[in-house]
């Protein structure tokens, strides 16, 4: 299955439920009612501008610097027409209030790898919408996707990203010494890994 193909758009709404393998929920078990997680369309760019001009500042100590209209609707409906991705998104009614992408797909007979990368609005901290996405979308790398393995990386300051990645299952490998170029710096990352094997 090429990655075109599994870019195609799906919706999974989130009805009450409970975490169903191990620490992680099954897609259909997401238990925020109003919450939509969702696969992202171009459709998506319009919101996804108004999430990135919202949470501008909150954002930018943990990711890398951006060239001007980096964040402009045609150039994010852009960047959610590539197959590079999976894009994911959180949403409250029409409004954006998170999202999480698969990237660095590696689809090798010895190596069926992938990244995640995820944030979450400023306003809705605390509320479970990291760790939502971040197990939906984990699960369906490792399931949907085929993959074999699921690596992210959090700032070391970052506590707080570091506690979604440990509620999802992810065990932590080690820090990368300067291992992304985050603010106009390389910044040592704390690196988390969940395979396959994790969900049973």
């Amino acid at each position: 299955m090429d990655l075109a193909t599994l870019l195609r758009a799906r919706s999974i709404r989130s009805p009450a439920g409970s975490i169903a393998t191990g620490a992680l929920m099954d897609a259909a078990d997401l238990d925020t009612p109003d919450l939509l997680i969702r696969r992202s369309t171009p459709a998506d760019a319009l919101a996804f501008a108004d999430y990135l001009r919202r949470n501008a500042t909150h954002l930018a100590p943990f990711v890398p610097l951006r060239p001007d209209g980096h964040d402009s609707e045609p150039a994010i409906r852009e960047r959610l027409e590539s197959t590079d991705r999976i894009q994911y998104v959180a949403m409250r009614g029409e409004r954006l209030v998170g999202q999480c992408a698969i990237s660095n797909v590696i689809r090798a007979p010895v190596f069926l790898s992938c990244t995640i990368g995820y944030d979450v609005d400023e306003h809705e901290q605390g509320r479970g919408i990291a760790t939502r996405l971040v197990r939906h979308v984990a699960h369906d790398a490792l399931t949907t996707h085929r993959l074999h393995r699921v690596e992210a990386g959090t700032l070391v300051s970052n506590l707080g990203s570091q506690r979604v990645l440990e509620k999802c299952g992810f065990t932590r490998i080690g820090i990368a010494p300067r291992h992304v170029r985050i603010a106009g710096r390389w910044q040592d990352h704390v690196l988390y890994v969940l395979t396959a094997e994790d969900l049973s």
